[in-house]
């Protein structure tokens, strides 16, 4: 094994590094979670948008500050040399599960949405011929993923603005259009907050779906070049413009269609383009959605085989994930996502009507627990840094104590409602059984000698 383990290629540049991290963002949680969110909270929704903005740079700013100080560690990694294996196992496998769900999310939208086309086509079909077409291209090198994605992420993010600049015209009467009183959609069907305060604060849970992949930046981490300048920028950035893209579009939507008319078969954006009247603009649309989450999709590919490589080097996964193809890619990681990916298809050719909604929950749980130990590992960790970072938290610690404080809350509000029982019910299994296989496996290891052996060497990088 020591020939394949090498370490992966810096191919990555700080434009791909951006739009990686927007790809995995911006994908099936706007596009198609939207209309789980406005039914849940109408136009309110909004605000869950922008609260959970908020925490999201704060989660950001803590995980860039670490990057500059130990810029050849990733998010597992830091998660490591805070709290140990224990934390580090539970932490690297649920972030991996929550994005092989998150990519088999993406990849059966991407399906539905060629469905607006092909409606005598099955799900399960669309879907698969998505599936091998992104698991294809996770197996370039990396700079050629990152030059893809950033392509890809580059169709959506110019959709969006356009979508945002028509939206715009329409609501204030510079395009004509057959919607009479757009404005008036604000304050009627129950107005902004049909479903009063608690109606905002149930969408939260979809909302962190849609934020998660922010932290992605600090997987890519270590495929960058000059990561520990390139980040923090990278970072700032990334926050606004996710912000935007997310509270923006679903002010136009509220305005130009009521909030309840939204049906959730088929995406809000292709919706507001087909009452618009507008020739050939809901087809246009609905090409881009399919590009969308197809780029999400292929940044949780990218992300589940790194953080399989990354949990190999310090002994929490098997060694068999340290394998590097000649393409300088962790090829063993991408061919299990690839099977999960699979049986993701599977399940939607058993419950096509379902298997979205469901699986949409889970992610959000993992989320939110990724990030309060992400500002954990910094709280921890701030105390050892041999030099003050340039960037640095404002206002520490207490920004970073309030982030954790109101992402638990967030969490344990949402374990205990009766609403996302099966959500729950998953993510509390997962994790009772991952931090018995942390103990399980380090007891294995040390028996066999090789957990020693993969702290060594996971030391030396640390």
């Amino acid at each position: 094994m020591e020939t394949n383990h090498q370490n992966l290629k810096k191919g990555l540049l700080p434009r791909h590094v951006q739009f990686i991290a927007l790809a995995g963002m911006i994908g099936t949680g706007i596009f198609k979670g939207s209309s789980d969110t406005l039914n849940i909270a109408g136009p309110s929704v909004v605000f869950a948008y922008l609260l959970g903005g908020l925490l999201l740079f704060i989660v950001m700013s803590a995980l860039a500050e670490m990057a500059i100080v130990y810029p050849n560690l990733n998010v597992q990694h830091l998660v490591y040399k805070a709290f140990g294996f224990h934390t580090s196992f539970v932490v690297g496998w649920l972030y991996w599960i929550n994005w092989i769900i998150v990519t088999i999310v993406e990849v059966l939208a991407a399906g539905s949405f060629l469905t607006y086309w092909f409606p005598s086509v099955p799900l399960w079909f669309l879907s698969f011929l998505c599936a091998v077409l992104i698991i294809g291209i996770n197996l370039f090198q990396v700079k050629y993923f990152g030059e893809i994605e950033f392509w890809f992420a580059g169709i959506k993010i110019i959709a969006l603005t356009a979508f945002i600049i028509l939206g715009f015209c329409i609501l204030s009467g510079i395009i004509p259009s057959n919607i009479n009183d757009p404005l008036s959609n604000y304050t009627e069907h129950g107005g902004f907050f049909p479903h009063g305060i608690d109606g905002m604060l149930s969408a939260f849970l979809v909302v962190m779906f849609s934020y998660g992949g922010a932290e992605l930046i600090g997987v890519a981490v270590t495929e960058t070049k000059d990561a520990e300048k390139v980040l923090p920028k990278v970072i700032k950035g990334t926050v606004w413009r996710v912000i935007l893209f997310y509270i923006l579009p679903i002010l136009i939507i509220c305005g130009l269609m009521p909030w309840n008319k939204v049906t959730g078969e088929e995406s809000p954006f292709v919706q507001v383009f087909s009452i618009t009247g507008l020739p050939g603009a809901a087809h246009i649309m609905n090409f881009v959605l399919i590009t969308a989450v197809l780029s999400a999709a292929n940044s949780g590919i990218y992300a589940t085989s790194r953080m399989l490589y990354s949990m190999a080097q310090s002994g929490e996964a098997p060694t068999r994930f340290l394998k590097i193809s000649k393409q300088g890619i962790p090829i063993n990681g991408i061919i299990v996502t690839a099977i999960c990916i699979l049986f993701g298809v599977f399940l939607a050719y058993m419950t096509p009507d379902q298997v979205i909604s469901y699986l949409m929950t889970i992610p959000g749980f993992t989320i939110l627990l990724l990030w309060v130990s992400i500002c954990l590992a910094q709280l921890k960790l701030r105390s050892q840094y041999k030099e003050k970072p340039f960037f640095q938290v404002k206002w520490f610690p207490y920004t970073t104590i309030l982030a954790i404080v109101s992402l638990l809350m967030i969490f344990i509000s949402f374990i205990f409602n009766k609403d996302n029982i099966i959500g729950s019910t998953v993510c509390l299994v997962t994790l009772v059984l991952l931090a018995t296989f942390s103990f399980m496996s380090k007891n294995r290891k040390e028996k066999s000698g090789e957990y020693n052996k993969g702290k060594k060497g996971l030391v030396q990088n640390l």
